[in-house]
């Protein structure tokens, strides 16, 4: 293994907010480089904004701004993104930095003096309204290829091929909408094409790409590689060539070069490298690995490689590349209302749930996925929350409470506790090579896995029951399932690291991590310490909440910090008010469709129950509704069941009443039942069926 990993993601164009789509990326680097830090590897992980090109110099100009003063805005923008969404970067720089205008000069000079680059005569697109070049994206038309229309002016969407601006059919200015003309001008080119055996072997090394992104770059070869045009003319916003008029490096020259300039940032901030050379040496024993989506793969795979290569510089060991995210079945749309930005997530949602979702839906390969916020909404829910959060709280809630903070003192020899633990210990190194191998979605499948034989062990072994009779038995029972609590939180800790470390606290524990995992064995915990104070790690999604997140341009809200993860989610239904006094006779009343859809039902799992004093027939029970705490429900079930009888049992709750004091306790909600009196029948939602799911 490498003494040290050098990890990127692909730059953000400072030319607009950041987006999901964005955080994708962002999300599948962060998890990786968490992971490799949890096995204590050297990672530095680093990133910028590429700030270059002519988009952004007539963007700028539209609002009165220089360029420089343009980028600047959203160079913190993106950087207060990234924060709230946890990305743990090392560094985040820009590609119009003092130390990126070296390196490029210092790899130009470099094909420069190896003969790598040409200078040619070519005929380009020319706007005689706009008096300038046209760059590749301010020329559509209709693709030779396919022909299908309004393509850009370097690659068509629908079909994948490359092309210049000028081989499109009908061609038009993008700024003006005229027809452009050809004009001459000279350009400098980097002699791709000499470096096809090289560029061909590459990418069938699987460790290098995955195999069906490598099968499709082939199609590059096929009419053999073009020379890259690495020159454009000016008014451009980038770096002048040094030894020509008027002529600027191409933003694709120096873009993946921020990579390189980020690394010197770092190293000159922190002090941990003389220079990104320690890095970025043909020399360097250094690993460097790239994230990135497959719409940039041409660059990253083919010119990046080849360019490396000629100016002595380390090659990427590793391109990861995944697929594009869709909203709702559909490509992202501002007029669709989907193109959701960054910033209106973090102003709805705990990041926590979009971590979660998306690393439950990435894998090696670049796979498209869907955003189906219904999806999202029922998956976060059922596993992230009523499961591995649910797990959680029944643990240590009844360690904090009934059993006064204190573990078992001693490892059970034997029995159901710890042939659980230790089975989930053996799936460890399954879960360590899914990550290792970018198979994220695997790692969470095996996590939930263990995390629901945990929740069926506290099931079965009814540790609120067996308190009153076998009260260490119960502990033991208790410490084993906090156990796998402990072991969840190592798991998942490169996936949702806000909610682990609240695991943590809450274990009263020392972080665990993957490098300890490699040797470890039952038991986990350090007995001798007692749990911390339970609480909920996380907020159900509510359909309120995530609905939201679709709202049209104009509705798109202002930057605003992120809310506190722990902060509930609020149903948005209204509470629903107790009748004063419901008529046992005559036939029901009738109410209006809207006001029965405003009940929210939810499965209740009844933990503890006790006769109210005075009061025989009212019993008093503590019901895990999947919020974390359990709420306190006063329910005159004393003729149909004594406490012993509803102990364990799965219930129906409403969920959303009003609060009311019945002697002397505040009653949470309502279980829903047949029948009175003696005759009570609560109705059963299943054995398997999980505390807060929503009952329709």
């Amino acid at each position: 293994m490498a003494a040290k990993t050098l990890i990127t993601s692909a730059l953000p164009y400072a030319n607009g907010e950041l987006h999901l789509g964005h955080m994708v990326e962002f999300v599948q680097t962060d998890i990786y480089v968490r992971f490799l830090r949890s096995l204590g590897e050297d990672v530095v992980y680093v990133c910028a904004d590429d700030q270059h090109g002519t988009p952004i110099e007539l963007n700028a100009a539209k609002q009165g701004l220089k360029p420089e003063d343009f980028v600047a805005r959203f160079y913190e923008s993106h950087q207060a993104d990234l924060r709230g969404f946890q990305i743990s970067l090392d560094t985040f720089w820009g590609t119009n930095s003092a130390e990126n205008r070296r390196y490029a000069e210092l790899i130009y000079a470099r094909l420069k003096d190896a003969g790598q680059i040409d200078r040619r005569e070519i005929e380009q697109t020319y706007c005689d309204t706009d008096q300038r070049f046209l760059p590749d994206r301010f020329v559509r038309g209709t693709c030779p290829n396919c022909k299908t229309p309004d393509q850009y002016g370097d690659v068509c969407e629908h079909c994948g091929k490359t092309y210049d601006p000028t081989d499109l059919i009908e061609p038009r200015c993008s700024l003006c909408g005229t027809t452009p003309v050809r004009k001459k001008s000279v350009h400098l080119f980097f002699r791709l094409s000499q470096h096809t055996d090289f560029l061909l072997d590459l990418i069938k090394q699987k460790d290098f790409i995955y195999p069906s992104v490598g099968n499709q770059l082939q199609q590059f070869f096929e009419k053999g590689l073009s020379d890259w045009d690495i020159s454009r003319d000016g008014p451009y916003f980038g770096f002048p060539i040094p030894g020509e008029t008027d002529k600027y490096f191409y933003v694709w020259l120096d873009a993946p070069i921020g990579y390189i300039a980020a690394t010197e940032k770092w190293a000159k901030d922190t002090g941990k490298a003389k220079d990104a050379l320690e890095y970025w040496e043909e020399s360097s024993d250094a690993r460097i690995i790239h994230f990135i989506g497959k719409d940039i793969v041409y660059f990253h795979a083919l010119f990046w490689p080849a360019e490396l290569k000629v100016a002595k510089l380390k090659r990427p060991s590793r391109v990861v590349v995944h697929g594009h995210l869709t909203v709702n079945g559909q490509k992202m749309s501002k007029t669709r209302g989907t193109m959701i930005g960054a910033k209106t997530y973090l102003a709805t949602l705990d990041p926590s749930y979009l971590r979660y979702f998306y690393a439950a839906n990435l894998g090696p390969g670049p796979e498209d996925f869907d955003l189906s916020l219904k999806e999202f909404r029922n998956r976060v829910n059922g596993e992230l929350v009523n499961n591995i959060g649910n797990l959680a709280n029944r643990a240590l809630s009844l360690l904090a409470g009934p059993m006064e903070k204190r573990l078992a003192p001693a490892a059970s020899p034997s029995g159901p506790g710890r042939a659980l633990v230790e089975a989930a210990l053996a799936r460890v190194p399954e879960v360590r090579a899914a990550y290792a191998n970018f198979e994220f979605r695997t790692a969470l499948k095996i996590a939930v896995e263990i995390s629901n034989l945990a929740n069926q062990f506290i099931q079965v072994q009814a540790p609120w029951a067996k308190a009153k009779t076998d009260p260490e038995g119960a502990r033991q029972d208790l410490t084993d399932a906090a156990e796998i609590v402990y072991l969840m939180a190592a798991l998942l800790s490169p996936v949702v690291p806000a909610l682990t470390e609240k695991l943590f606290e809450q274990l009263g524990q020392t972080r665990l991590d993957f490098a300890m995992l490699a040797h470890a064995t039952y038991p986990l915990l350090n007995r001798l310490l007692p749990v911390g104070t339970p609480a909920p790690i996380i907020a159900r999604l509510e359909d309120g909440a995530v609905d939201s997140l679709v709202v049209s341009p104009a509705e798109e809200p202002q930057a605003l910090a992120p809310p506190k993860p722990s902060a509930p989610v609020a149903d948005p239904r209204p509470s629903v008010p107790l009748p004063a006094s419901p008529d046992p006779v005559g036939p029901p009343a009738e109410v209006e469709y809207a006001d029965f859809t405003r009940v929210a039902l939810r499965v209740g799992h009844i933990l503890a129950a006790e006769r109210i004093p005075k009061a025989d027939l009212l019993l008093k029970l503590s019901v895990d509704v999947g919020e974390g705490t359990p709420r306190t429900i006063a329910a005159g079930l004393g003729e149909a069941y004594t406490p012993e009888q509803l102990v364990g049992r799965k219930v129906v709750v409403v969920a959303n009443l009003k609060a009311r004091v019945i002697r002397k306790v505040e009653s949470r909600g309502m279980l829903l039942a047949s029948g009175s009196h003696k005759n009570i029948v609560l109705l059963d939602p299943g054995a398997d069926a999980v505390p807060g799911t929503e009952v329709k």
